[in-house]
């Protein structure tokens, strides 16, 4: 077992400002630097670090931004951090002197969140304490709960298999095929979606690296597709009862989304923003998660309403519709995200896939009808 001296620590802390004070620095810089506490004489190994924090996207009007920093390889301890917005040396001349003074010298203060008020406060200046490193990504920061998306996402699949049974339930159609058909689009969707993430972000860890929403919903009907084929339950009828707690789930998922910081949106000065985070900057942003929570709630209301009103002449047609009215949406808010994609690359790639994954539902509605 490690002893405390070589046991692996983090230290994070953020801090926050408002770019109106200091022009507008985009990009900014903010310089953290620490050391640990009951040191004396010059500082060993671990005993002290100085970190710099890029922050990309700033734009005027945005209001208080916030920026957390995590700092590995440090001895256990409690830590005194500073933190200073360095001007940008392209800039720094045409700063007025007095700016100037301010950026370099003035070290910005402590980040404290209020939920009730939804907006920073000065938090008290006090050491910070190290954290074990492996736990270090579950600290608190400004604007984000860590787990809150694992929580919902398990609500988000109680209730579009709960929503499915009951569509089903209502059409007198035997629910137990269809819904294991289900479970095993759901369990190869969540390895599409880790695979999809991985092909855009090839740099990140596979295991720890996050989960696309595009590849579970590419590869979750083909698999449920063929599952239903060789259960020999009614594909079409089962797809359109999957759409309304499908949809649902996603509304759900994107506000765990919103609340744990990833997919977040561009920072922006419009009074339209609402202050969030991407797990590093604070800041007002696009609420890209929300608008495609409302999209997905709205797409899966309308889904149910179609498929208790017994609208659609060919059953699967909900399905589709819903599928690519929520697909464009979803492309359009791609964005507005601060994680902007390679278009070149993953456009055509992602409108073939949603090719294929019609052709594939087509062609198991002939061979079923057939």
């Amino acid at each position: 077992m490690a002893s405390a001296a070589t046991e692996p620590v983090a230290l994070v802390v953020t801090r926050w400002f408002d770019p109106d004070v200091f022009g507008d620095p985009d990009p900014a810089t903010v310089r953290f630097a620490g050391r640990r506490t009951g040191v004396s004489g010059s500082p060993g190994t671990g005993d002290s670090f100085t970190q710099d924090e890029r922050i990309e996207g700033i734009v005027p009007g945005c209001g208080p931004v916030a920026i957390s920093a995590w700092a590995y390889g440090l001895k256990p301890g409690d830590w005194t951090v500073t933190a200073n917005l360095v001007a940008r040396r392209t800039a720094a001349s045409s700063l007025e002197p007095h700016m100037r003074r301010s950026t370099e010298a003035d070290p910005l203060p402590v980040a404290s969140w209020s939920w009730l008020r939804w907006s920073l406060s000065v938090g008290a200046a006090a050491p910070v304490r190290t954290r074990w490193a492996l736990l270090a990504p579950l600290a608190r920061t400004p604007a984000v709960i860590p787990g809150v998306y694992t929580a919902l996402a398990v609500i988000a699949i109680v209730v579009a298999l709960a929503t499915q049974a009951a569509v089903l339930a209502a059409e007198e159609v035997p629910v137990g095929p269809s819904l294991l058909a289900s479970l095993l689009g759901l369990a190869a969707g969540l390895i599409g979606a880790k695979v999809w993430y991985w092909r855009l972000h090839p740099d990140e860890s596979l295991i720890r690296g996050g989960w696309a929403v595009d590849g579970f919903l590419i590869v979750a009907p083909i698999a449920a597709v063929v599952a239903m084929l060789a259960l020999d339950a009614p594909i079409g009828l089962a797809l359109d009862a999957v759409a309304p707690g499908l949809f649902f789930a996603v509304a759900i998922g994107r506000i765990g989304c919103f609340v744990t910081g990833c997919c977040a949106g561009q920072i922006t000065g419009s009074r339209w923003g609402v202050w969030s985070s991407d797990r590093r900057v604070g800041a007002r942003r696009i609420p890209t998660q929300l608008l495609e929570s409302a999209a997905g709630l709205l797409v899966g209301l309308a889904a149910l309403g179609l498929v208790v009103g017994q609208a659609p002449a060919l059953h699967g047609l909900v399905f589709l519709a819903g599928f690519a009215v929520y697909g464009a949406v979803r492309q359009a808010l791609l964005r507005l995200r601060v994680e902007r994609r390679r278009s070149s690359r993953t456009l055509p790639a992602t409108a073939a896939a949603v090719v294929l994954v019609v052709l594939v539902i087509g062609a198991a509605l002939l061979i079923q009808g057939g």
